[in-house]
């Protein structure tokens, strides 16, 4: 059989805004901050003018450190800038409510990158995402998975119908995530704050499910209350594909002095290919690339093994703030407030699941 012509462009890297010179002010000095969000936007050439943090000090050896020209006591201080027309917030979720609803009431910002999860439960969400549209501001959310290269290049193969309709798709997680201080005294851990990632990123390729089922248990290395450590679950669509993923955060005592076998492998089935990689992150700081392999039946006999020098960590991060610019430049908004509540929605459905033991369906939720 003859093999057809195959595009090898698998557009993993967006293409950044024309404008991308919005005054830029960041609420946050932590460590993604330093090391991941404003390198990443200085190669972009966006416009960091402004820096607060709910420690001055850390603010302030964060903008010397990146030649950042204003620091501000407080984010109150920072939203009162004239300068700053667009803001990055980088606090902890129970608190975004609060800024953006700040951040709205101020004729001079026009738009907003909050990270995610967006709230600290999907009321607050709601109420943050009315909150913008009320006030005319372009928000966007920092879901920054959908930036990383492999799955870039994975919706590229799927909206052109390379592995045909999807059969399953799963992502099997074995890493150690940094749980900030702030997690400690809440009621949710992974599914919220790690399994938020993969969550989104299967509604972005395949859509909306109709319900979760959850399965979780503690994790052993985590010392503080939590019942949501190694968290197992199962997403249901309503034309048969299933999506599912385990998210191991302890993956044996590799902290503890055992040899470790550290990463996330994810795959997707098609009835028309086969579509499976790794995502590099894990091994931050060690820039290592995400990868794609695929096959389809429509040009048989070809096995594909595509690789690039990018990073989800810290390229990904141009295309986040990029989606803000992109929107308020008239472009379509690919992070808006509106679609990420389909993913806040699935996080409550799933803490729902975990709690009754059952299949949850999203419109639970939404209604």
């Amino acid at each position: 059989m003859a093999t057809s012509a195959i595009d090898l462009d698998l557009r993993h890297m967006p293409t950044l805004p024309e404008r991308r010179d919005y005054p830029i002010g960041i609420i946050g000095a932590g460590f993604i901050v330093a090391d991941v969000q404003i390198p990443a936007y200085q190669a972009a050439g966006y416009n960091v003018v402004a820096i607060a943090s709910r420690t001055p000090e850390h603010a302030r050896a964060v903008a010397e450190r990146h030649g950042i020209p204003a620091v501000h006591d407080t984010w109150q201080q920072l939203l009162d800038d004239p300068n700053v027309q667009v803001v990055d917030v980088a606090f902890p979720p129970d608190q975004q409510l609060e800024i953006v609803q700040e951040a709205c009431k101020r004729p001079h910002i026009k738009g907003i990158l909050a990270q995610k999860p967006l709230a600290a439960n999907y009321a607050q969400a709601v109420q943050l995402v009315q909150a913008t549209k009320d006030a005319g501001k372009v928000l966007a959310v920092n879901h920054n998975m959908r930036y990383d290269q492999s799955m870039r290049a994975l919706k590229t193969l799927l909206d052109r119908g390379d592995l045909g309709e999807p059969v399953l798709g799963t992502i099997e997680m074995r890493a150690i995530p940094h749980w900030q201080a702030f997690l400690e005294g809440t009621d949710r851990l992974t599914l919220a704050n790690m399994s938020t990632h993969h969550l989104d990123i299967f509604r972005f390729l395949f859509g909306d499910p109709e319900g979760i089922f959850v399965s979780a248990r503690t994790d052993p290395r985590t010392k503080f209350p939590h019942r949501d450590g190694i968290c197992l679950y199962i997403l249901e669509y309503e034309n048969g594909f299933r999506a599912s993923a385990w998210d191991d955060v302890w993956t044996g005592p590799v902290r503890e002095g055992s040899e470790g076998d550290i990463y996330i492998k994810w795959r997707v089935e098609g009835t028309e290919g086969l579509a499976w990689g790794t995502i590099g992150w894990p091994y931050y700081p060690t820039p290592t690339p995400s990868t794609v392999r695929f096959t389809s039946s429509k040009h048989p006999g070809l096995l594909l093994d595509p690789r690039w020098p990018e990073v989800w960590f810290p390229d990904a991060f141009q295309g986040t703030m990029g989606a803000l610019f992109d929107a308020l430049n008239g472009d379509a908004n690919l992070l808006t407030g509106d679609d990420n509540l389909g993913t806040m929605a699935l996080i409550e459905a799933g803490y729902r699941s975990l709690d009754e033991k059952r299949v949850v369906r999203v419109d639970e939720i939404h209604a």
